[in-house]
């Protein structure tokens, strides 16, 4: 196996592949003001297998298209949509987030959760503006800095993961310079990296591993892994996911 192919492996069964939780995506939809609003289309981008899909479609009364590029993630998403009675609101779309086949004014609401680094944030909220009907809402959660002075340790690390790590006041000035108004921002507290992300995908080591005959491959992912959790028990107080709501403008 690749290296794409073990991280699917370790991440197909659980319920998330990054850190959330449905309290933190219900807060988003307080936020967003369209509780109550009939008839919404709303696009999840880089779903998974569906956490944040499956609360909007229960939440809202809209069509939910859960967006993956890995038909393994909506494979198992389709099951458990079915199962849970969404079926007819929920559909699955194997696409690339950076080559979506979406018409121009096509969504009530975009939301993205933990997903948006893979094109940066400023690409994405760039390229996603023009699925957003007039007023439309945008959701997305993305590394964050917390605080604006941090440990060279974290800084560095991050800054090599992910160049896109800033403040959240750094953040807003990109969306407000790509036409929206924010109107809503938060950060996800420890539970939803720990409890709901971490502590999961650690107990899922030992089969993965086993699954995957011990490889150096296997084993270099689980060491990367590791570290990462570690740098977060030791600097949480320092980064974060920013959960950021807001409303396109007229053009």
């Amino acid at each position: 196996m690749d290296d794409l192919e073990l991280l699917v492996d370790l991440h197909r069964n659980a319920e998330r592949q990054g850190p959330g939780g449905e309290d933190e995506t219900r807060l988003s939809i307080r936020l967003s003001g369209l509780s109550g609003a009939k008839g919404l289309k709303i696009a999840d981008i880089g779903c998974g297998t569906g956490a944040s899909t499956f609360v909007l479609a229960n939440a809202l009364d809209a069509s939910v298209t859960a967006v993956d590029f890995l038909p393994a993630f909506l494979g198992r998403l389709d099951i458990a949509a079915q199962r849970k009675g969404l079926g007819e609101r929920v559909t699955t779309l194997a696409a690339s987030m950076d080559s979506l086949p979406f018409e121009e004014c096509s969504f009530d609401a975009i939301w993205s959760e933990g997903a948006i680094y893979n094109m940066g944030f400023e690409n994405g909220i760039k390229a996603w503006r023009s699925f957003l009907k007039p007023e439309g809402i945008l959701a997305v959660s993305d590394l964050t800095w917390l605080t604006c002075q941090r440990p060279s340790e974290v800084e560095q690390y991050w800054n090599q993961e992910y160049p896109e790590v800033d403040t959240a006041s750094a953040k807003m000035a990109i969306l407000e310079k790509h036409g929206y108004v924010p109107v809503g921002y938060f950060a996800l507290p420890k539970r939803c990296w720990l409890d709901n992300y971490y502590r999961p995908m650690q107990e899922r080591f030992a089969s993965f591993l086993s699954r995957d005959r011990n490889t150096k491959s296997a084993r270099a992912i689980v060491k990367a892994e590791e570290n990462e959790i570690e740098l977060y028990e030791r600097f949480s107080a320092f980064f974060s996911y920013g959960y950021y709501v807001a409303r396109k403008t007229a053009d």
